[in-house]
């Protein structure tokens, strides 16, 4: 097995000695760089590889494992995925990655980032070619879904045809009934007799296995209780001693479904990663892998592009805007000013671990907010809305324009081993962009936050969150972006901004009219009347004391 982390360089002879084709690397003289991300298995040279994203890649050569990359270039061949603990990452990691592509192929049927094989069906054990901890488990399920009803019929056919002396109180009082054509039908008789059915041997090691695919994994299977399932223990037990127990049973089936498997147990028990199949290639691959990634990260964060709370706004707009920009991620959430709801606004960043935006993301960020505050002025002058108080973009009275929360997520991973923590947390300082140095409330002055989110988590969710968890997620997640810009706002020392609400008996209106000119950008009224002041302290228009006594210090929740 080979392992390969897409953006790395490694000797152009070893590239053209793993792959039948150079699509997957772009060659540079004696040397390749990996363009994929994937899993890709040719039987015709017997090399199986996994081409991992450039986030499993620190500085120096070193992987986030705490192996450099060359030495997961040569797995030892004769290292097992499936039973190695050393290896176990590996087993998740494969798990994973490959529903994560079969799920945004399905998400995506129309996109043509993820390339793929028939699946590759593995059938017994053959010393000449390697399989994978992935080949394995597909090969389990596969042949679940396409034997089961089969397995099934036998298992009940074998139970009935041969009870000796039945207890039939027993029976009814202790079993299970399964209902077939309306009529009820007990699985297991209980006999005198304590025979073990040679067939339901071989189930119950089968189902054992996939029971624990199932649980590992998260695969979702419903698998039928009627058989004794070895679990904990047990399953720990079998799979020291399993191997021998299935060579001693090997000739007693002649059917071919019970051939397979019989063959397909074996390999799961093997200690060597061989077996033989009916394809010669099986692979799936995916270029331009940000994409990806980013639909990962919409599928947690955002909300669907028919939902909000205006029926007069479509998310639609907002994300695919006129000028051919796209936004990554874009949800409603309530406001840092009141109880309105403002949009957030996101982009995903697949970068290696410690890399950071630069001037042309956070360019282009401010101006995907520029697009989202426009579209939202527009239609509010085309429907006359001035009192719409759903989306407040903009204050008629001081012309003062809402705070848009902005936000960066990068993908990163800290514990290889850690796919059920988030992660989420602020990653770097805030970037701020303006026309006027200290006008808050003006359109043109804008926050970008930053933060890092575990790229397993996301990985795993993706696959395995219903939508229960997500929308919990979701969540917790938004009232974490508003929490962490009232607390730059907030604390001393950071954005430099204190905050003051007006308490004079004089009408708003005119306080406002009379200081319009000093105190433009600097003041908006909120949906329930109050109106704020965001004085910077660094404004020295501002520091007229009798002007501040119209208005006391508060603080932002």
């Amino acid at each position: 097995m080979r392992i390969l982390i897409e953006g790395e360089r490694y000797p152009i002879e070893v590239l053209k000695e793993l792959f039948v084709s150079n699509q997957y690397y772009d060659s540079y003289g004696l040397e390749g760089i990996i363009k994929n991300v994937g899993y890709y298995h040719n039987m015709e040279n017997n090399q199986l590889i996994f081409m991992l994203p450039k986030v499993f890649m620190k500085e120096n050569g070193m992987t986030v494992f705490g192996i450099p990359v060359n030495d997961l270039l040569y797995v030892e061949d004769n290292t097992s995925i499936i039973v190695s603990e050393k290896l176990a990452w590996v087993r998740n990691l494969t798990i994973y990655f490959y529903k994560s592509l079969v799920k945004f192929r399905q998400r995506c049927p129309n996109s043509t980032l993820i390339n793929y094989s028939t699946v590759y069906q593995l059938r017994g054990i053959q010393k000449t070619y390697q399989y994978s901890y992935l080949d394995i488990l597909l090969s389990f399920i596969n042949y679940y879904k396409k034997n089961k009803h089969q397995v099934l019929y036998k298992h009940i056919e074998a139970v009935h045809n041969n009870p000796k002396k039945p207890k039939w109180e027993k029976t009814v009082r202790k079993g299970n009934p399964i209902l077939v054509d309306n009529s009820f039908i007990y699985d297991r008789i209980r006999t005198k007799n304590k025979r073990v059915n040679e067939d339901e041997q071989l189930i119950v090691y089968f189902f054992s296995i996939l029971n624990y695919f199932n649980s590992q994994h998260d695969l979702g299977l419903h698998i039928d209780k009627i058989y004794p399932i070895l679990k904990g223990k047990q399953f720990e037990e079998f799979k020291k001693r399993g191997l021998t127990k299935l060579k001693k049973i090997k000739y007693r089936y002649y059917t071919d479904a019970l051939k397979e498997m019989h063959s397909l147990c074996m390999l799961f028990l093997s200690a060597h990663d061989q077996g033989k199949g009916k394809s010669q290639e099986d692979f799936i691959t995916a270029n331009s892998y940000d994409i990806i990634f980013e639909d990962m990260v919409d599928h947690l964060f955002s909300d669907n592009l028919t939902t909000s709370s205006n029926h007069d706004i479509s998310l639609h707009d907002l994300k695919y805007h006129p000028d051919g920009k796209i936004l990554d991620h874009i949800f409603e959430h309530r406001s840092l000013l009141d109880d309105s709801n403002i949009f957030y606004i996101g982009d995903s960043k697949y970068y290696k671990v410690g890399s950071e935006a630069g001037y042309t993301s956070h360019f282009k960020q401010f101006t995907y907010a520029k697009n989202v505050i426009q579209y939202n002025i527009d239609l509010l002058n085309e429907n006359d809305q001035i009192n719409d108080l759903t989306h407040r973009y903009r204050d008629e009275l001081t012309e003062g324009y809402n705070i848009t929360p902005n936000f960066f997520i990068y993908g990163a991973i800290v514990n290889p081993y850690d796919y059920k923590e988030n992660g989420l947390k602020p990653n770097g300082g805030v970037k701020n962009s303006y026309h006027f140095r200290y006008r808050l409330f003006d359109r043109d002055t804008l926050f970008v936050h930053q933060y890092k989110i575990n790229f397993l988590f996301v990985l795993k969710a993706y696959v395995t969150f219903n939508e229960t968890a997500v929308n919990e997620f979701r969540r917790s997640t938004r009232e974490l972006f508003r929490n962490e810009f009232i607390k730059y706002f907030s604390e001393q020392g950071t954005s430099g901004y204190t905050f003051y609400k007006y308490v004079k008996d004089e009408y708003i209106e005119d306080f406002v009219n009379s200081n319009f000119k000093k105190l433009n950008g600097k003041i908006y009224k909120t949906n329930d009347g109050t109106l704020l002041l965001a004085k910077h302290e660094l404004d020295s228009s501002l520091q007229n004391e009798q002007l501040l006594d119209n208005f006391t210090l508060i603080t932002l929740e």
